[in-house]
């Protein structure tokens, strides 16, 4: 049987632990439906996680017993931040869970010239962070940042060791993004309408380079997924 992972601001540090979250703690009896006995892995999102044994539960907490503390060994050393247009909610949520899914460490919604929709709920996207964190076995848990206009997100972006703005015209192929990057990458997907040609030399301007996924059209989620995909791995 599959081991439950977790992922949370959990102290590691000692032999005991005491979980009091409501929500979690009615996913452990309730959901999960686990018992005195059972283990668990917990991640603290900072790269420590643990074997944990449920010693007792009560109504509102359940105690546990640290077995085991160890180091996560499954995340990339690219530091990849997707810059990614904010989509129709249901593909905006699904590029979120799948690039949390392929390694990218932050992403930051961007409102660009052709973006339709530009609203979001931040409490519903980093719970699905959260969940694509815990079921890809993630050591850290990925930042999600506030939206930004498209020229606040290339202001933003300078502190990354490189820069790609994915579209058609690109001569970069998007396997050669890592090749003399750094460690920190950003890369830019645009809406359902792609880029404009204002935005495209906008972005050349601050230093970004283009690349592109290929000869065939792909939406905007499967770009996003794709080229996250390539960043980190």
């Amino acid at each position: 049987m599959k081991i439950q992972r977790f992922m949370g601001d959990f102290d590691l540090s000692g032999k005991e632990l005491t979980i009091t979250n409501r929500e979690l703690v009615n996913q452990l009896k309730n959901v999960f439906r686990l018992k005195a006995g059972n283990i668990i892995f917990l991640a603290d999102g900072k790269l420590k996680e643990a074997e944990a044994e449920i010693a007792k539960i009560f109504a509102s907490q359940i105690e546990l017993k640290i077995l085991s503390v160890k180091e996560n060994e499954n995340e990339s050393p690219v530091y990849g931040v997707l810059y990614a247009s904010i989509l129709k909610k249901q593909n905006f949520e699904l590029v979120v869970q799948k690039a949390v899914e392929a390694g990218i460490k932050e992403i930051t919604p961007i409102i660009a010239a052709r973006t339709i929709k530009t609203g979001i709920s931040q409490e519903r996207l980093k719970t699905i962070i959260k969940e694509a964190a815990e079921q890809s076995e993630r050591g850290i848990l990925p930042k999600l940042n506030l939206p930004l206009n498209f020229k606040e997100a290339l202001e933003i972006a300078k502190s990354n060791d490189a820069n790609f703005i994915f579209d058609q015209i690109g001569l970069l192929a998007a396997k050669d993004i890592k090749e003399k990057s750094g460690n920190k990458i950003g890369i830019f997907i645009g809406p359902e309408g792609g880029w404009t040609e204002e935005e495209l030399n906008l972005a050349k301007e601050n230093g970004c380079k283009i690349a592109n996924l290929g000869k065939l059209v792909l939406r905007a989620e499967t770009a996003a997924i794709v080229a996250s995909f390539l960043a980190e791995n």
